[in-house]
């Protein structure tokens, strides 16, 4: 697609620069393949992942597509992120609550750093009860999932908050290519129930969806996880023409069993898969509402989408038993209760300087939250005391612009600038930690792109990014609650904390069949400050820097076999001297994904998959670390004619005594010492299980 008029004088990019000089910010565009033409097409993906030469602007952005998401058996819904090569997902609680995030050499908690869309809407929580950037997938329904992208690193102006790490964006279809019913049992009370059609409806499709979900695991306090999923949209025209309106419904109630310490373990007081408070749990509920538009006419395209997201949740914990309360124990209640609504506008054109094809995008982005949260200890669920109740109004306004131009036939740069403002109003029930407060931050961002020579293309990526904090504090003056420690001074955490990020890689297909691709990355964070949902409080953490690699590999030998095969590893660092040490605590250090898929083999098809998560630090001085973690899945199917096939997934092949997930702290079991006693505290992995499902499409 080609514009015959000419621009200005001056390319854009040439004027990026300078903005930048002047510290005020750059973005990321999309290519077409081989020769140098500009495109506004999104790419199709035939593969699980496309080898994008000639589309990507760094070597570490991705699309996975239906086929290859449908591969491989997950254990939870979340692990259908793990398509991003170096990332993990663990849980350390019920199943109901919110996945942890393991990516490059980031402990993201429940999703500090990692920007996660489903279907256009952002998932991340801010100022959230738990835990800042709060990401709570079980609303996802897979079988909706139409692809999955993913891009690393503070390199793109159209990610904002969240996204130094990264970001991955799920889409969901407007139609299925049918109708599906699915039915599935297995070991530890699991049961799932789907059906999901998209009927031809007037001009466009009506497209519902209705899961039922329970599953106990292998816990001697069975989770009991309830959840209901619904989804209903109603579309019209094609992705560069058209619209859709849809509603989602999620609603999940469970029991948890958090992670126990490895002394009451080694002791015998417990087993691996008991509980010390059998009353931990928690109830969620997300109900939205949202729309998307497209228009593509002449050398543009247009696009907006708009939500709006009733948000809920209850949440109880016991992470140090009777460590702070000996008598009534340490379980606290974290509700978190919200209404947020945002846009998302974007304007791309294409034009021509100097016949030098180039591309430029306009964007803007906007979000409020309407925020009622607050920690309370309690007994058995039952209320104690207030140690905080707040309300939390924070808006944030992004824009951007981004521009491509193809200098030479092999050699292109994408440059953008990303500019944002950030402002809350936080009214707390003690009126020292109320205030308002209010931020701005810019970032640029440049690409360079040189080839492809040989079926392989180098790329050289700079820029910024940022997280912001949890508001309330950035108005914190005391301490909250009314214990021995309440009103002590407490200093405030900034608002927003900017991230910088260099990277260098290149993507080949030199083999054929074999699409490979290799980054080197460097990325600064100015604060690891976090806000400790546990405790109420914030703790300022020091400046970090982490360094690394991702090899990513997707080779397809034969019609019938698809292999993957991913390695990740990053040193994670703090950049200041600090006699505790250097280390960050629970900073994922070697990542490794391999994967097998067998389909096209006749009636039958199946996948084996192995996912390792290295040792790592658990204190600053690296005096305690974690074990490794390997698991394997696996796939055996049968397709019983066109329409109905039977599938049976194994979790945790080798029966694995791992675990999901390890930290070092106090806590105190009865008869212990009134200071507790430091120690590794884990979450096991769910022994072997089997789950078998009948699919049926009409």
């Amino acid at each position: 697609m080609r514009n015959p008029h000419h621009g200005g004088p001056i390319p854009a990019s040439l004027v990026l620069w300078l903005l930048a000089g002047l510290g005020l910010g750059w973005t990321q565009p999309v290519l077409a393949g081989g020769i140098p033409t500009l495109t506004l097409e999104p790419v199709e993906v035939t593969a699980s992942r496309e080898d994008l030469i000639g589309t990507a602007d760094s070597a570490n952005v991705g699309t996975v597509n239906r086929a290859q998401l449908e591969a491989h058996p997950v254990y939870r819904v979340g692990e259908v992120l793990e398509e991003t090569p170096g990332l993990i997902l663990t849980q350390h609680s019920g199943e109901g609550k919110a996945n942890q995030y393991f990516l490059r050499g980031f402990n993201l908690d429940h999703g500090t750093d990692l920007a996660i869309f489903v279907d256009g809407m952002p998932v991340n929580l801010r100022s959230h009860a738990h835990g800042q950037g709060w990401s709570d997938l079980n609303f996802m329904i897979p079988e909706l999932v139409s692809s999955l992208q993913y891009k690393k690193g503070p390199y793109y102006p159209e990610e904002g908050d969240f996204a130094a790490a990264g970001a991955v964006h799920v889409h969901y279809a407007d139609a299925l290519p049918q109708g599906v019913a699915s039915l599935g049992g297995g070991t530890g009370g699991y049961g799932r129930l789907l059906v999901a059609d998209s009927p031809k409806w007037g001009e466009g499709h009506l497209m519902y969806a209705l899961e039922l979900f329970h599953n106990d695991g292998p816990w001697t306090q069975p989770d009991d996880y309830k959840k209901v999923n619904a989804v209903l949209r109603y579309s019209q025209g094609t992705r560069l023409n058209g619209f859709n309106l849809t509603a989602m419904a999620y609603h999940g109630a469970w029991n948890a069993t958090d992670q126990v310490p490895k002394r009451a373990v080694d002791a015998g007081l417990i087993g691996r898969f008991d509980a010390l408070d059998p009353t931990d749990g928690g109830e969620a509920s997300r109900y939205s509402l949202s729309g998307a538009w497209k228009r593509t006419a002449g050398n543009s395209v247009t696009q907006a989408n708009a939500y709006l997201v009733r948000s809920k949740l209850s949440l109880f914990s016991n992470f140090t038993y009777f460590l702070d309360d000996p008598v009534n124990g340490d379980q606290f209640m974290q509700p978190d209760s919200r209404v947020f609504w945002g846009m998302n506008a974007s304007h791309t054109w294409l034009g021509n300087w100097n016949g030098r094809e180039v591309e430029n995008t306009i964007g803007l982005q906007v979000r409020n939250d309407n925020i009622f949260n607050g920690l309370f200890k309690t007994r058995q669920r039952e209320t104690l005391s207030t140690v905080r109740q707040d309300h939390v109004t924070e808006g944030s306004l992004g824009v951007y612009f981004q521009n491509r131009t193809q200098w030479l036939e092999k050699f292109r740069t994408v440059a953008g600038v990303r500019g944002d403002f950030y402002r809350a109003k936080v009214e707390s029930d003690n009126p020292a930690n109320s205030g308002e407060v209010s931020a701005s931050i810019a970032n640029p961002q440049l690409s360079l792109v040189f080839g492809p020579w040989a079926k392989t293309e180098y790329y050289v990526n700079l820029g910024g990014g940022f997280h912001s904090n949890d508001a309330r504090g950035a108005t914190i003056t005391v301490t909250p609650g009314n214990g021995p420690n309440a009103n002590l001074p407490q200093d405030k955490a900034p608002l927003l904390v900017r991230a910088k990020g260099a990277e260098v890689g290149l993507r080949s297909a030199i083999v054929p069949g074999l699409q490979s691709s290799l980054a080197v990355f460097l990325l600064d964070v100015d604060s690891e400050l976090v806000f400790v949902g546990d405790a109420g409080t914030t703790e300022a953490g020091r400046p970090s820097r982490r360094v690394g690699f991702e090899f990513a590999n997707y080779y397809a030998p034969t019609s019938w076999l698809t292999v993957d095969a991913d390695f990740a590893y990053a040193r994670a660092r703090f950049r200041n001297a600090d006699p505790a040490g250097d280390r960050i605590p629970g900073a994922v250090e070697g990542v490794a994904s391999i994967g097998l898929s067998v389909d096209h083999l006749g009636p039958y098809f199946g996948a084996l998959r192995l996912r390792y998560f290295g040792p790592r630090a658990l204190i600053e001085d690296n005096s305690v670390r974690s074990d490794s973690t390997t698991l394997v899945e696996a796939r055996v199917g049968y397709r019983i004619d066109k329409n109905l096939r039977v599938a049976l997934d194994i979790h945790n092949l080798l029966n694995s005594r791992d675990d999901q997930i390890a930290y070092f702290y106090a806590s105190r079991l009865p008869g212990e010492p009134a200071q507790g006693v430091s120690d590794i505290h884990f979450h096991p992995v769910e022994p072997r299980s089997y789950r078998l499902t009948l699919i049926a499409n009409f």
